[in-house]
């Protein structure tokens, strides 16, 4: 039985936060690098595969596309 373990909202909000700041702090030419690396940091925690599969899945599961339009 796996157990999953929820962020609350506004842990969720300043990780998300710090994550967008990281990314930028990488750089476009790094920022693919950067997000792979910080993945599989992710996944030695998780420490299980198929959880880490699933939540793959789930990333790109409905992915909206980059819009010129959406604010910074």
């Amino acid at each position: 039985m796996t157990t999953t373990v929820s962020l609350p909202p506004e842990a969720r909000d300043r990780l998300y936060a710090e994550c967008a700041r990281a990314i930028s702090e990488a750089g476009a030419e790094r920022e693919s690098l950067f997000l792979a690396r910080l993945a599989l940091l992710l996944f030695e925690q998780v420490g299980d595969e198929a959880r880490c599969r699933a939540a793959l899945a789930d990333a790109l599961d409905a992915l909206p596309v980059p819009s010129l339009s959406a604010t910074e």
